[in-house]
């Protein structure tokens, strides 16, 4: 017997900083030289060992059925190119599981990058180009040791799509 999924679909916004502080920091292009303040990612890296690298993602269909966070460090996104790109997030919490209503979409533009704040779910990038190559920022084993999941699937019969 088949199970029915249902899918909530998700209008993605533009971020911008305030719209996206409950789930970390939008960060620009800032002057060379400039000292820090509080425009700069604020990072949390200090369980481990950094990992800086460039990441390739293909284009998808934006539908997810499971959404992830990392309770041990920061992780900061951001397209090369100029590529805008799509992120699902929900806010950190004490939970095992976000909540439903809680679930937003966020269309972000090339010129930035988002750092995401320890403990924020995530689902994404997603991506409308044939490809677009990310950097990255994490540690080193945060997709081994750090990687909470949630299925939505799984508990709900539910999946998103971001449109």
């Amino acid at each position: 017997m088949s199970v029915l999924i249902s899918t909530r679909r998700l209008l993605a916004q533009w971020v911008t900083p305030e719209n996206f502080r409950s789930y970390g920091q939008v960060i620009f292009a800032s002057v060379d030289g400039k000292s820090f303040d509080a425009e700069d990612a604020q990072l949390s890296l200090q369980n481990g060992i950094p990992k800086f690298y460039i990441m390739r993602l293909y284009e998808n269909d934006r539908k997810f059925g499971k959404i992830t966070r990392h309770v041990e460090c920061t992780q900061c996104l951001g397209s090369l190119d100029g590529k805008s790109w799509l992120m699902a997030v929900a806010p950190p919490g004490n939970s095992d599981k976000p909540s439903l209503e809680d679930i937003v979409a966020f269309r972000i533009p090339g010129s930035c990058f988002i750092k995401l704040e320890v403990g924020t779910w995530h689902a994404g990038p997603y991506v409308e180009a044939d490809f677009v190559d990310f950097y990255n920022l994490e540690l080193r084993d945060t997709n081994v040791v750090d990687h909470f999941s949630f299925d939505f699937v799984k508990h709900y019969n539910l999946e998103f799509e971001i449109v």
